[in-house]
């Protein structure tokens, strides 16, 4: 800077003839150096990197101060089931979250317990579940799934086409796989909106254990006939598989009415956990105006998480808890690892198994007559009760 204030005064003396009359180019220049320094030294008025903006003092100290005075400290203004209502977690469980930050140095993602929250049930919780559903009258029931669209409103245009059913805008699907408290065990997601429900059934890796060998056993009996794999529960767009069981469309007999009654019911806990996972995350309620879809399959895929989190905390169920390094065999398979790699030919073996027709219909039949010695018998646990 000086030396161009030196510059600018060599110029200015030697480009005018009424400064060498008044004063010597020398003394000139020294006074332009001198003022240049003392500008120089002289701290800028403004205080932001751009000349003219102004700054304002938002008291961040402070802030942090009421935040954890507010949610953290001994008298806090928002108690733990405040603090559970506005935020969805409790206060140790945010807590953990910034512990395990501090402690291992990394960044969230890396220290997430997402592939905890969603993945399919051990041997021990499947028992649960399975307890649970066998009350409801239904034996080898391990949950209900069904299809859920989210529509995608910053499409690309060439993409319209494919992404666009009979919603009449493009969309994504979500295939989830739910329980009666609402967890979601399986979350499949991405596929275009074009695609029905079979389109994704047979895309989705929701068997794929089951194929391979590494799922948890489900061995039951329904009207004195064994079975030997589960199954969920749909409607009736879904094709007739041993491993789905649906309603029936149009019954006739009191037994067939009895039946799609507790069916269309117990099928409804998937419905309801996709009302509850669009009712607590609104970013799933209404159109997504992102461009790329696999920000839209991390967005989703964190919701599922969240929910299941929120699910757990809620309703307090007492399940197992199973570390990662604690999967000790074939009864309870590592995530995203397969145990057993079968051959093409059993591959194809066990799917036409899980495919089968007649195992189908049987276990209906079979779901409809017990079905209803429970609930239609006098002594059933689904028997209605007779005013005297």
């Amino acid at each position: 800077m000086v030396i161009g204030w030196l510059r600018m005064g060599s110029w200015f003396t030697g480009s005018t003839s009424w400064g060498k009359d008044v004063v010597s180019s020398q003394v000139l220049q020294v006074a332009v150096a001198a003022y240049a320094l003392a500008s120089a030294r002289k701290k800028r008025k403004w205080g932001g990197s751009v000349r003219g903006h102004i700054t304002y003092d938002r008291e961040r100290a402070a802030a942090a101060i009421r935040l954890e005075n507010d949610y953290f400290g001994p008298n806090a203004l928002y108690n733990e089931e405040m603090f559970h209502h506005r935020l969805s977690f409790s206060p140790k469980q945010k807590y953990v979250v910034a512990m395990k930050m501090l402690a291992y140095g990394s960044i969230v993602d890396a220290l997430d317990d997402g592939q905890q929250y969603l993945r399919k049930p051990n041997a021990q919780e499947l028992e649960h579940i399975l307890a649970v559903n066998k009350a409801r009258g239904f034996p080898g029931m391990i949950g209900s799934i069904d299809c859920m669209h989210w529509e995608w409103e910053n499409c690309p245009s060439g993409w319209g086409g494919m992404y666009k059913g009979h919603k009449g805008k493009p969309t994504l699907i979500l295939e989830a796989v739910a329980t009666q408290d609402l967890r979601i065990w399986h979350a499949f997601f991405g596929l275009p909106g074009s695609h029905n429900d079979i389109n994704v059934l047979q895309r989705s890796p929701v068997f794929d254990d089951l194929a391979n060998g590494n799922a948890p056993p489900v061995d039951f009996t329904v009207n004195g006939n064994p079975y030997c794999m589960g199954y969920y529960l749909t409607d009736g767009i879904y094709p007739e598989w041993a491993t789905l069981v649906k309603s029936i469309s149009a019954p006739v007999s009191n037994k067939q009415q009895v039946f799609a009654k507790q069916q269309e019911s117990c099928r409804k806990d998937v419905e309801r956990a996709f009302g509850v996972l669009q009712a607590k995350w609104k970013i799933l309620h209404g159109p997504t105006r992102l461009w790329k879809a696999k920000d839209l399959n991390a967005i989703m895929l964190a919701c599922v998480i969240l929910h299941n989190m929120v699910i757990e905390d809620e309703r307090n169920v007492q399940l197992p808890t199973v570390g990662r390094n604690e999967w000790p065999g074939r009864d309870n398979p590592p995530l995203h690892h397969l145990v057993n790699i079968p051959s093409i030919d059993e591959l194809i073996d066990a799917y036409s198994i899980i495919q089968d027709q007649s195992t189908a219909r049987s276990l209906k039949s079979d779901l409809v007559e017990h079905m209803w010695t429970l609930y239609g018998s006098n002594s059933g646990p689904f028997a209605r009760t007779t005013r005297q």
